[in-house]
């Protein structure tokens, strides 16, 4: 098992409900690989982005986004399949998944 970190930009539109069930979807994916989830935090909630983001078929384009930090150990081998789950999500504007410190 490695350690990485996974950073989430969700639009900033969804209501508490939306984004608790975005919460748990983000969750439950990294389960369904069998990943084991370390910490999870709202980072900033409402943060301004650099440059605005649209969504593929949503002609709004976003200012600002929830950023969402996820710790969890896997392994190396199921990270693209959990990268190619979140593609799917058309809430998560941008997700970046980082190999976490130097093993």
């Amino acid at each position: 098992m490695r350690k990485y970190e996974a950073m989430f930009i969700f639009r900033p539109d969804l209501n508490d409900n939306e984004k608790k069930e975005m919460f748990d979807q983000v969750t439950n994916t990294l389960n369904k690989f069998d990943a084991k989830i370390n910490d999870a935090n709202i980072w900033a909630e409402k943060r301004k982005l650099h440059f605005n983001l649209a969504i593929k078929g949503n002609p709004t384009k976003f200012r600002e986004g929830l950023y969402y930090l996820i710790e969890f150990e896997s392994q190396p081998s199921q990270i693209e399949k959990i990268n190619a789950a979140y593609r799917l999500n058309e809430n998560i504007m941008r997700f970046l998944i980082s190999v976490k410190g130097d093993e």
